[in-house]
């Protein structure tokens, strides 16, 4: 399913009141982005004890494995001290990449919070759509009227560290739900990226420690120098010393 297909039913974070913070776009290696919403999200797990849905706020959102057919993003706290969730999700190619990062949304019931469908990150010719477990699925298929990508319940959607489900998610296997409650492949409903561009991304460096130089020359020169300065010095006060006497 490209985006194009699903602005009918889905909505872009700007015309539901969400605001991004003005350094949205940051490392590439890594798509770090800073977002702020106005109102709160529902996601999918594994997340935090209590954070189904995250309160309005500022939050990070990091892309942290990126194989070839399956992506694990998560979701921090603004200073990146805390993680909130560990998501599993499906790269979806889009035509037409924006100068901005973009965030969509699957339909809900009405007086519930919205639930995150798909992160564009700015540039990119594809974006990172949600996985959520299947019965969550086939309620947000039918409210959208639009296929969602759906996964076994994971052992534990609420766990004390979402950071150590990586491991459960990324053999969990993945289909696609259709609003009439059908199960197909997810590559009826997802355009993967091309080979080339994933490859690209997986390539990616990590950002570099800073360098150091190395130590060309030992000290002990410029220590005898400094001995030696002292010395003239202290004659030198010795012999003014003399000479006022």
């Amino acid at each position: 399913m490209t985006f194009s297909k699903a602005v009918p039913t889905v909505f872009c974070l700007a015309l539901i009141g969400a605001a991004f913070s003005p350094s949205a776009k940051a490392d590439d290696y890594d798509k770090k982005t800073t977002l702020t919403f106005s109102q709160p999200i529902e996601i999918p797990p594994v997340h935090i004890q209590g954070y189904r849905v995250l309160p309005a706020g500022t939050y990070v959102f990091k892309l942290v494995n990126s194989s070839s057919n399956r992506h694990i993003v998560q979701i921090f706290n603004k200073e990146q001290t805390r993680i909130f969730a560990t998501i599993l999700a499906i790269p979806n190619y889009r035509l037409q990449p924006k100068d901005k990062t973009v965030i969509t949304f699957n339909e809900s019931v009405q007086g519930r919070p919205q639930a995150i469908r798909a992160w564009f990150y700015p540039g990119a010719n594809w974006g990172e759509e949600f996985v959520y477990p299947k019965a969550k699925a086939v309620e947000l298929a039918k409210a959208t009227n639009l296929p969602v990508l759906q996964m076994p319940a994971p052992a534990k959607e609420e766990v004390a560290k979402p950071e150590e489900a990586r491991a459960e998610l990324e053999q969990a296997p993945v289909t696609a739900v259709r609003p009439s409650g059908e199960e197909v492949e997810i590559a009826q409903v997802v355009t993967a990226p091309p080979p080339a561009e994933v490859a690209q991304v997986a390539a990616a460096p990590a950002p570099a420690a800073e360098p150091k130089l190395p130590t060309t020359a030992s000290p002990l020169p410029l220590i005898a120098l400094l001995g030696l300065l002292a010395l003239g010095g202290a004659l030198t006060l010795r012999v003014v010393e003399k000479r006022g006497l």
